[in-house]
């Protein structure tokens, strides 16, 4: 019997999954090649950002690109910013992102989109677990057409606020087009992955690590616990007014005043007028990213008047200075809920389609110590692509578990699974001929359970005690001693009081913060009698899943060794592993 008869009797479909980053004002698709590597797929237009934009016009469906060009002379037929509505009620809504698109509505309890689908025939109601379903089979079709292969399978990036009434709605709009959601995967775990994946040394070392998403209308910021190639969300934090939108406003608000002040007209009174002023806003936004001026062109702006402007980088960074601001506030706001110091952060991904602007990857790096790598286009030559870091996240986990069946996913993906306890301590140690506050960690705190590290300790001579401690994390500040003035021949009467506040802030020792471990709870203790002179001891450190602790301590090249057992003390639960 066939392969093929087997299959239909016992009702099982191969799957063929790809990555799909679902985005309020972008979405992207992206597979593993036949060579194995993430390929970001481009739709039909060539477009890899594709605005996730649906616009009607005599019966026929536009879809991205030209779904966002009728913004302008169609705002009524187009749906737009309609992600964050999905398995949401009405009332909990915010519709202000629509204001230049079809309005979302109330209709027997669902939020609906008033439009003009089809040519001649009255508006129809289309809710929005319809327009998703509409959306998400634009992005199968393209990522069929481009591979060649029946998409019936995928892994969705989502943010991590997503709830479970949310991923319901997008699995019953997925399977409308007979696409089976694999897994829903955390846009922050997906852009981290995106990264780990291009090395196996990144994959497995203990880092904690900040992905911040600046997106069109949001952004979201997640502090990451990376263990051995496990990840755990110790913290987020979100902002549903900030984003690329208000960027494209300050700009837009600066072009319009141009405009006002040489045609005594103000463009933003008129909704046309608005929409082109926007459209072209974030183009110019775009281009600055890219080159240090741009052109602002629209033709027929208002009243038939054409209007042609340029703005450069450093113009564009001080009328926008509070909003990258806010980009910066966000990230520190992220660490303090993660009860967390910027020097405890080795790498910061800026993921989502805002974090091209230099100013805001620039403002980051400025938060964090030189050892603290910003992964972003203005900060790292070889840094990805930021808008793709989920699509390509979601692809890497699609194809890693594509050929696993659903009930397998479920149960490895149960919060019983993914929610484990973790230590709230580091685990490190001590030796004879070191100071009472020297401590070296083994394990770092954040660390998922079960857990297993090794470490050998060094130059080593004759009788030898280890103390395995808890340890904690503390920041010494330090002052420089202030520089001596250089000696000045009389005085200046006429020094302005400019001069003097500049001097008293010269005068002002410099804080110097640096991170340093200190041991705080001892746990055990081992001896080795008349070591040779260099000896090296590995200690290994063994964390069951119930939090008991097995340490295991060997002289290397020698005989004999140390084991010992503590039992378990009480767990903490933590993040999404």
């Amino acid at each position: 019997m066939s392969d093929e008869t087997n299959g239909a009797q016992t009702g099982s479909t191969e799957h063929y999954a790809i990555g799909i980053s679902f985005g309020n004002s972008y979405s992207s698709i992206a597979h593993i090649s036949g060579e194995g590597k993430v390929e970001v797929i481009a739709n039909e237009e060539g477009d890899r950002q594709i605005p996730s934009i649906l616009s009607y016009i005599d019966g026929e469906e536009y879809h991205g690109t030209q779904a966002k060009s009728q913004l302008v002379r169609n705002s009524k037929n187009t749906i737009a910013y309609f992600r964050d509505f999905v398995g949401k009620d009405y009332k909990s809504i915010d519709p202000t992102p629509c204001h230049a698109s079809a309005h979302p509505l109330e209709s027997d309890g669902q939020i609906v989109f008033s439009v003009q689908e089809k040519e001649d025939e009255e508006q129809s109601k289309i809710p929005v677990s319809e327009v998703t379903t509409r959306h998400l089979r634009r992005l199968q079709n393209s990522a069929g057409d481009f591979t060649g292969k029946t998409v019936n399978a995928a892994v969705v990036a989502i943010p991590t606020d997503t709830n479970e009434e949310q991923k319901i709605a997008l699995t019953k709009a997925a399977a409308n087009i007979k696409v089976e959601i694999l897994q829903f995967i955390p846009e922050p775990i997906a852009a981290l992955l995106a990264y780990d994946s291009r090395s196996e040394a990144a994959a497995t070392a203990d880092k904690t690590v900040i992905v911040a998403d600046f997106g069109g209308t949001r952004s979201d910021v997640a502090v990451i616990a990376s263990r051995g190639g496990m990840y755990s969300i110790l913290a987020t934090a979100h902002d549903y007014e900030l984003g690329g939108a208000q960027l494209d406003q300050v700009l837009a608000d600066h072009f319009a005043k141009e405009f006002e002040k040489k045609h005594k007209s103000d463009p933003r009174k008129n909704e046309r007028s608005l929409a082109k002023l926007k459209l072209e806003s974030e183009a110019v936004k775009k281009t600055l990213s890219q080159s240090t001026s741009a052109t602002f062109s629209v033709e027929s702006l208002a009243d038939g008047v054409d209007f042609r402007s340029t703005i450069n980088r450093s113009r564009y960074e001080i009328i926008a200075l509070k909003t990258f601001g806010r980009f910066a506030r966000l990230v520190e706001e992220v660490i303090k809920k993660a009860d967390l110091d910027v020097l405890d952060i080795d790498e910061v991904i800026l993921s989502g389609g805002s974090s091209h602007t230099p100013k805001i990857a620039k403002n980051i790096e400025a938060l964090f110590p030189e050892t603290t790598q910003v992964l972003a286009p203005a900060t790292t030559p070889s840094a990805l692509n930021p808008s793709e870091l989920s699509a390509r996240g979601a692809a890497l986990q699609a194809s890693l578990i594509q050929e696993f069946d659903k009930e397998d996913i479920d149960q490895s993906t149960h919060e019983m699974v993914t929610v484990t306890p973790h230590l709230t301590a580091a685990i490190g140690y001590q030796f004879t001929g070191q100071s009472a506050d020297a401590f070296t960690v083994i394990i770092p705190p954040a660390t998922a359970v079960p857990a297993r590290r090794t470490q050998v300790i060094e130059g080593l001579q004759g009788d030898v005690l280890i103390r395995i401690t808890e340890g904690e994390r503390e920041i010494k500040v330090t002052k420089e001693e202030a520089k001596a003035k250089p000696e000045t021949n009389g005085t200046k009467e006429d020094d302005d009081e400019d001069d003097d506040e500049d001097d008293d802030d010269d005068d002002e020792p410099e804080e110097i913060r640096e991170k340093i471990w200190k041991p705080k709870q001892p746990l055990a203790e081992l001896v080795f009698k008349a070591l040779k002179k260099g000896s090296k001891v590995e200690v290994m450190v063994n964390v069951d899943a119930d939090m008991s602790l097995s340490i295991t301590a060997r002289p290397v090249k020698g005989q004999g060794g140390i084991r010992g057992e503590i039992k378990a003390k009480p767990t903490a639960q933590n993040g999404s592993a």
